[in-house]
This record gives structure tokens, C-alpha cells and sequence, in this order.
């Protein structure tokens, strides 16, 4: 028996037990750096298995699979572990009860996809070299990012990782089939906050205030032109403001608007550039007309970038234990991803798996309070990272 049938014979036997891991993750989602029952459970687990779990930050951890040679090559596999703040409206049994607490971004199916590839790792330890380093990472939806804190303490560090491997679960896609992208994959993505101070008074008088809901309307606008006149065509860029507070009423101008909004690109140079224009422009605007603005760009996660070499050889493994028919080629993808921290420090991959199936039930995108998956990809979620650690290893 080959290398691909062995690995998909070891998870069809966890398969059951896999299911029953990724529903009580679901069942039982913590918010990022509050999970403390998440790394309890992972580490029972990991118990069963002969493994301690280390932590090196306060939630999550990592245990190293050693085969034979163990520092002949270190790679890594990480898999997040925190939920978002969403309500979830499911009927499924197994439905989060926490209210305002949900694993809206599948990180219970990326968890227990890891648990599913160390099961098999470890039963073929003794027929590969080197050592597979397994992250169980917190916090990835919320600043500063559990992989910066990770990586800050040493997690690619003693010994030295050479290598990582991640992968996120994707609506558009199939359950059965992945997709892969080298080079840029997923933009920087900072955090915008504005306050707009005027005078606020009667809306009958406009003339006798400084209206700060105007000003703010002429901010949103012209900060368009910062990606359409600024940015050049070639990088990737978006800008956008997502939420505006007034609290005046029809009759009442206020003192002040808050809003709030997000930058995202591909070039670091472009991105410090974009902030300094995005504070100029907001002060410039609001001076102009008499009133103040207070600017924070709070810097979030780097962009992401697939290690060329890496990903398209890793592609190919996926074709042969797949299919070619079941991988895709990615488009670019302009939301945010700590993983890309791993991504700045050494070669990474960060692969996306197919979780759609309309047959069973009308699929949702991420961050939505109906999001589900079919549960039939935790085969290849968690086979498919066993069997890419291997190949890597054997090169």
C-alpha cells in the first residue's frame, strides 16, 4: 500500500473521533486569548496520544513528533484555536452554547484537523526522519496576534523550524478538493479610527456650527483617492470605512463623529506611505473647515506570502494524493491572516480546504452566524497535512 492510501486509511479510523472533537469545539468556542478550556481539551487529547502539550504562551501550546534522526529537519504544522464574537443560529445539535461566542471561521475544524494528522503522524514515526513541530495557536482573530506572540517567545526557535505548513477552511470551495496560491496571498491589514471634532448645535442653524457629519462625509469620499490616485495599479490596495457614529438627530448637528474602517495591501513601503496620507488627509480636511480630527492607524497583521518553491511543490503532493481535479488554483485574497507573521520569518504555505457541499445545506460564507461545514473534509484536512509534513520531510 502506497504512502497516500496508508495516510487515508489511518483517518478513516479516527474519522469518528475526529467528528466528535470538532462538534464539542464548536459546542464549547472561547474568544482569542481566552482559551482555557480549548487548551485543556487539546491537551487531554494530545495526553491520549503520549504527548505533553508546551505552552509558551498563555493559551495553546505545541508538541514535537520526533521520528528517527529527529534534527535531521524540523517543519511545522499550526492549526488556530480561537472563536469569534458572533451569535450563532443553528439548529445543529451541536451549536455553540455560549451565547455571543461561535467558531464562525472554522478554527474547530482547523484544531481538530491537526489532532486528526498528529494521530497518524505519530502511528508512522518510525518510518521518517526529522521532527514535525504541531502549534496549537490562540488569539488569531484579535490584535496583536497569538502567532507574533508565539513566534516572540520562540516558537520556531530550539530547535530551529525550517518550514511551516497551515491551512484554512474555504465556503467557495468543495468539501474533497484544496486550493493553492504562491507568491502574495492575503493583504496587511490595519485598523483605522477617526474622530471628527466640530460644534455642534441646532439643525435649523448650520451657519452657527461647525458640522462635523459634513466634514466626515468629505473624509469618506476623499479617502477613496488615496488607493485610486496614490497606490500604484500593480499593488493590491482597498480602503474602507465600515462604521460612522454621529448621535445627533434630525434637528441636532453634533459635536463629533467617530468611524472607524480598515487599509489593507501587499507592499510594506505603500502601506507605512498610506498611513501618513490617511492622518494628513483627515486633519487637512477637517482644518479646512474649522474643526479638528484625531487619527489612529493601528497597525495589524503583515501581509501574507506563500514561499514559491514551497507552495507549488506542495501543490503538486497535493495532486497526488488528491486528484488533480481536486486542486484549485487561489486568487488573490485581501483579508487578514496571522499566519502571515510565520510567513515573514520562514518559508510558509498557507493552503485553503474545501468545505462546501449545497447538497446538505445552504453554505455561508466565514464570519457569519450560519456558517457550517461538511464534516466529510476532516479527512482531508487532516490527511492531507500529515501526508505534505511527510513529503517534506523525505526532500
Amino acid at each position: 500500500m502506497n504512502l497516500p492510501e496508508r495516510i487515508k486509511q489511518l483517518v478513516a479510523s479516527h474519522f469518528d473521533e475526529m467528528v466528535i472533537t470538532r462538534r464539542h469545539l464548536h459546542r464549547h468556542p472561547e474568544l482569542s486569548f481566552e482559551e482555557f478550556e480549548t487548551t485543556k481539551y487539546i491537551a487531554n487529547t494530545l495526553n491520549k496520544y503520549g504527548y505533553d502539550l508546551q505552552k509558551i504562551t498563555e493559551t495553546g501550546g505545541y508538541i514535537d513528533i520526533q521520528g528517527k534522526n529527529p534534527l535531521k529537519k524540523i517543519i511545522a504544522l499550526r492549526g488556530d484555536i480561537d472563536a469569534l464574537p458572533i451569535h450563532e443560529k443553528s439548529d445543529q445539535e451541536y451549536a455553540s452554547i455560549h451565547d455571543g461566542k461561535m467558531h464562525a471561521c472554522g478554527h474547530d475544524v482547523h484544531t481538530t484537523c491537526l489532532l486528526g494528522a498528529i494521530q497518524v503522524l505519530h502511528s508512522l514515526k518510525e518510518e521518517f526522519e526529522g521532527t514535525i513541530r504541531c502549534i496549537f495557536q490562540p488569539g488569531e482573530e484579535r490584535l496583536p496576534g497569538g502567532a507574533n506572540m508565539m513566534i516572540q517567545n520562540g516558537v520556531l526557535k530550539k530547535p530551529k523550524v525550517e518550514k511551516i505548513l497551515g491551512q484554512h477552511v474555504m465556503p467557495l470551495i468543495d468539501a474533497g478538493k484544496v486550493g493553492f496560491r504562491s507568491g502574495l496571498y492575503m493583504a496587511s491589514a490595519d485598523e483605522i479610527y477617526i474622530k471628527v471634532i466640530g460644534k455642534g448645535g441646532h439643525g435649523a442653524h448650520p451657519h452657527q456650527n461647525i458640522d462635523p457629519v459634513a466634514i466626515a462625509a468629505q473624509i469618506i469620499t476623499q479617502l477613496q483617492t488615496i488607493v485610486s490616485r496614490h497606490a500604484k495599479p500593480s499593488i493590491p490596495s482597498v480602503l474602507s470605512i465600515g462604521k460612522v457614529i454621529a448621535n445627533g438627530a434630525t434637528n441636532i448637528i453634533p459635536n463629533e463623529v467617530y468611524m472607524e474602517g480598515t487599509f489593507r495591501t501587499y507592499d510594506e513601503y505603500w502601506r507605512n506611505r498610506a498611513h501618513k496620507l490617511i492622518e494628513k488627509m483627515c486633519q487637512e480636511i477637517a482644518r479646512m473647515h474649522g474643526a479638528s480630527c484625531e487619527v489612529e492607524v493601528r497597525k495589524g497583521y503583515p501581509f501574507l506570502k506563500n514561499d514559491e518553491v514551497f507552495t507549488d511543490q506542495a501543490k503538486e503532493w497535493a495532486k497526488n494524493f488528491l486528484g488533480e481535479e481536486n486542486v484549485e488554483e487561489l486568487e488573490i485574497w485581501p483579508a487578514g491572516e496571522d499566519f502571515a507573521y510565520f510567513s515573514q520569518e520562514i518559508p510558509a504555505c498557507f493552503y485553503r480546504l474545501g468545505v462546501r457541499n449545497e447538497q446538505k445545506f445552504n453554505q455561508t460564507m466565514l464570519h457569519t452566524p450560519t456558517f457550517d461545514i461538511d464534516e466529510e473534509a476532516l479527512k482531508v484536512g487532516a490527511g492531507l497535512m500529515a501526508y505534505l509534513a511527510l513529503k517534506e520531510l523525505e526532500l
